[in-house]
This record gives C-alpha cells, sequence and structure tokens, in this order.
C-alpha cells in the first residue's frame, strides 16, 4: 500500500512537471509569436565598431586597419560580421525582424555584408543609410523589409551646434514608411558620447534632442496623431535632461505626447554596463497614440524589450554580474559582439 502510494505521488510530480513545463513554453511562445504580417518589430543594435578594414583618409578609422592599434583585418570583419548576423536572426524571433536601425558602422559597404550574409540574405533586406560628418566616419543606418514597410522618404538630419561652429556628429537618421496599412515614422539616432564627462558632454546631446524635437513638432503640426517611434543610443538615460526635458519623452503618467518605454524596464539591467552599473543608454520612445486602444497601430504590451540571449553576455571579471560579451577588451580581440544590447518593440493593429 505505502509503495503504491509512493507511485501515484511519483506519477502525480511527474504529471505536475509537464504541466509547468508545457505552460512556460506555451508562455514563451505566446510572447513572441509568429508575426504573420499582423504586427511589425522594430529594433536598434549599437554594433560596436563596424569598421571596413579600408583607411579613409577623410576618416579618423586609422585604429581600425591591418596596421592600426586594432589590427582590424578582412578576416576579423568577417568574424563581426558573421557575429552580428546571428544576433540580427535571433532578434527576430519567428521569423526575421521587419525594421533594424543600426549605429557605429562605417559605411553602406558593411551594411551590405550584414544583408549579403547567408544568415540574412533570404530576408531580402534593403538599406537605409546616408554618410555623417562624424569624424570617426561612423554613421547611423537602417535595414527594412519592403514588403512589411514600404519606405516613402528616408532622411539623414544634421545636429549642429550653434555656439560650435566646428562641431561634428552623427546625423539623425529619418524613414517614413507604409506599415499595416497606415504611416509610420521613425527616427533613428546615435547622440553625441560622454566623453570628457557628462557635464562638459551634455550641451552636444541637448543640441541632438532640440533637433529632433523640432523634426517631431513639424510632423504632429500637420498630424496631431502621428505614429512616430523614435530609437537609439542616446548616451543619457531616461530620465537626463536631454532625453526627459529638452525631448520631453517622460513617463506615461506625465501627460506627455512623448512616452519612454524605458522608464517602466528593470531598474537593475540596462542595455550598456559600465564599472560595474547597468544602463538604459538605448532607448525606445513612442508617440502617445501609439499606446491607445483605440488606434489602429499600438505597441504590443505598452513595452520595449531588450535582447539577452545568454551568448551576448558574459562574467564581470571586476564586478558582481554579467557584463555585455565585446568583441574587444581594450585592444585585446576576444571575438565577442557588442558593448550594447539590442532592443525592439512589436507594432500591432487594432482590429
Amino acid at each position: 500500500m505505502q509503495t503504491l502510494k509512493l507511485n501515484n505521488q511519483l506519477q502525480y510530480l511527474i504529471a505536475l512537471l509537464f504541466i509547468v513545463q508545457f505552460s512556460s513554453c506555451a508562455q514563451s511562445q505566446d510572447t513572441d509569436a509568429p508575426r504573420n504580417g499582423e504586427a511589425i518589430r522594430i529594433g536598434f543594435y549599437n554594433v560596436e565598431n563596424l569598421f571596413d578594414p579600408e583607411n579613409d583618409s577623410l576618416r579618423n578609422d586609422d585604429a581600425f586597419t591591418p596596421e592600426g592599434n586594432y589590427r582590424w583585418t578582412p578576416h576579423r570583419l568577417n568574424e563581426k560580421v558573421k557575429a552580428l548576423t546571428k544576433v540580427i536572426r535571433h532578434l527576430g524571433g519567428w521569423e526575421p525582424i521587419e525594421v533594424l536601425g543600426l549605429c557605429e558602422i562605417e559605411n553602406r559597404y558593411v551594411i551590405e555584408r550584414l544583408i549579403n550574409h547567408p544568415t540574412l540574405k533570404n530576408a531580402g533586406y534593403r538599406i537605409a543609410h546616408f554618410e555623417s560628418p562624424d569624424r570617426r566616419g561612423i554613421d547611423v543606418g537602417a535595414i527594412y523589409r519592403p514588403e512589411y514597410f514600404n519606405l516613402l522618404h528616408q532622411q539623414a538630419i544634421a545636429v549642429v551646434r550653434d555656439d560650435l561652429p566646428e562641431f561634428r556628429t552623427r546625423d539623425i537618421l529619418y524613414l517614413k514608411g507604409l506599415s499595416l496599412q497606415d504611416t509610420l515614422h521613425i527616427f533613428f539616432n546615435h547622440w553625441p558620447s560622454r566623453y570628457g564627462g557628462q557635464q562638459k558632454s551634455e550641451p552636444s546631446r541637448i543640441a541632438a534632442a532640440l533637433r529632433l524635437r523640432t523634426f517631431v513638432d513639424s510632423i504632429t503640426s500637420v498630424n496631431p496623431l502621428a505614429n512616430i517611434v523614435i530609437m537609439g543610443d542616446f548616451n543619457d538615460e531616461w530620465d537626463n535632461q536631454s532625453v526627459r526635458k529638452t525631448l520631453g519623452a517622460d513617463i506615461l503618467e506625465a501627460n506627455t505626447d512623448l512616452v519612454n518605454l524605458m522608464a517602466a524596464m528593470n531598474p537593475d539591467m540596462g542595455t550598456h554596463r559600465y564599472q560595474g552599473r547597468w544602463a538604459y543608454l538605448d532607448q525606445a520612445i513612442v508617440s502617445l497614440h501609439l499606446l491607445d486602444k483605440q488606434n489602429s497601430l499600438q505597441v504590443k504590451n505598452h513595452r520595449a524589450e531588450v535582447f539577452q540571449p545568454d551568448y551576448l553576455l558574459e562574467d564581470d571579471d571586476k564586478y558582481p554580474g554579467k557584463k555585455p560579451f565585446r568583441m574587444f577588451i581594450g585592444m585585446k580581440y576576444q571575438g565577442g559582439f557588442s558593448d550594447h544590447l539590442p532592443i525592439y518593440i512589436d507594432i500591432i493593429t487594432n482590429k
């Protein structure tokens, strides 16, 4: 009798374990279900120093040449492309991501290397890109699948500082397109870095925020219900002045026309880690109407996601926890991916 009772308990535990595993699997599949043309995924990825090995006399790219500090050879470029295409393919989930912004790319050639790699070639990506005036020669670009995002207009928005005529940085990339039977306005950003310190460099990011705000206002003045998506590496966090005050992207409860989805994210995580501290330097901001259930388009679950599979992380040897698995640590080549994690949102139709 005791043996029978133990057997029954064992069978119950096995059945319970199966149910838990099935439920977990079902929940995971529901979270990342096939989009089947009823949703599109928009993402952003700072790919960290995607240079070609050629020396461009007009750019400060000497470090990323075969003779430079990083010994940047065609083989290392091939390995970088292979690594990044793996991330991009997985970032889409069941199907290739429909629109992806990229920063820290040197030129159109390296984007072509990405989309023509066997991992991505069948996705049929096209490129949106302009050469920017950045002194290092790094640009902002995007890849998109035209059957899901019909590009109508692309534009490079220059970031200037009236007090510094010699100031040069990355342009903001603006895309306007038709998707899910509606118009989407997308801005991809890579704002000036914190080189020299937060306080000294902040005016440059405020200048970028002012420039972006001007273009957003020009759109909403014509159509107050415009569907706007703003993504990028802002080199500031969501509550810094450039993002929260100048751009006006705030929490949903702040009654603002731009909502920063990163404000609701786990504060113990982020997209970039510096000296043991995570921060959301990469952000997703949307117009308030994309959170309205009455709008034709809506951000799924009203949230952004950070893509963080185990292979994109490694143990931090100086501080507790994990950090992004980079291609280089200092000048030492280790064959990783990037110092940033990708982010994405899903836009769904409200039927």
